[in-house]
């Protein structure tokens, strides 16, 4: 829990500002998605560094767009740096839940074309293990996205098709649905999981995040600045 005064959203600010000072100028920079990388790219327009930014949703490429910061698309020229939240980081391994904004696609798309994969986010983040606290989204196809969710239900994950605050199902900007599968935790296992999921046609991706994250930027209760490498 946040305490000492400092709002859940103070923390945010504090985690964003920090890791906008790991970006220098010339870089090729991915630009996740949410709260707190809202607070990552408002203090990259105040620094004034001249940068690509990659932006991962229609959102953070509209915020960055105001601010002046050039942009592109992934292509085959390596990101330098890819900043983004994460909805869970497990202790110890620095593994990720991610997608609960529903840009999980274009954010592991970015994350996967980078060089370094840093994170950050508050303290009500961390876990000892994946789906402690978040449900795992798995994007899918429209098409038959009935027929997909029986699948992942008889694996176990308890699919919830996500609605959007319209109350009809949620679009990506990928123009997918998303369903968000409680039923898997704990994650003890998210290689096997993460391999079984994409056998089932109509998966497009899910929220695990595997991949090697360089270090995990935590705004701590009293306000400093926690590094989880």
């Amino acid at each position: 829990m946040i305490q000492d005064g400092m709002t859940q959203d103070g923390a945010k600010r504090a985690a964003g500002e920090a890791a906008a000072l790991l970006v220098e100028d010339g870089m090729r920079v991915g630009l996740g998605t949410g709260s707190t990388m809202r607070h990552v790219v408002a203090a990259l327009g105040r620094r004034g560094v001249r940068i690509v930014g990659v932006p991962t949703s229609v959102e953070t490429e509209a915020q960055a767009r105001g601010l002046g910061i050039a942009l592109d698309e992934p292509n085959a020229t390596p990101i330098d740096l890819a900043i983004d939240g994460a909805d869970e980081v497990e202790l110890g391994t620095l593994r990720l839940i991610k997608g609960l904004g529903g840009a999980l696609l274009r954010e592991k798309i970015v994350a996967q074309t980078s060089r370094r994969f840093v994170i950050v986010a508050d303290a009500t983040k961390k876990v000892a293990h994946l789906g402690e606290r978040a449900p795992l989204p798995v994007e899918v196809v429209r098409y038959g996205h009935a027929a997909t969710a029986a699948r992942i239900a008889a694996i176990g994950g308890a699919p919830r098709l996500r609605l959007g605050r319209d109350g009809a199902p949620f679009v990506t900007d990928g123009g997918n649905h998303v369903f968000d599968c409680a039923g898997f935790a704990p994650i003890l296992d998210p290689f096997t999981l993460e391999r079984t999921l994409h056998t089932i046609a109509g998966v497009v991706e899910t929220g695990l995040f595997l991949m090697r994250v360089e270090q995990v930027l935590i705004a701590t209760e009293g306000g400093t600045i926690e590094i989880l490498r």
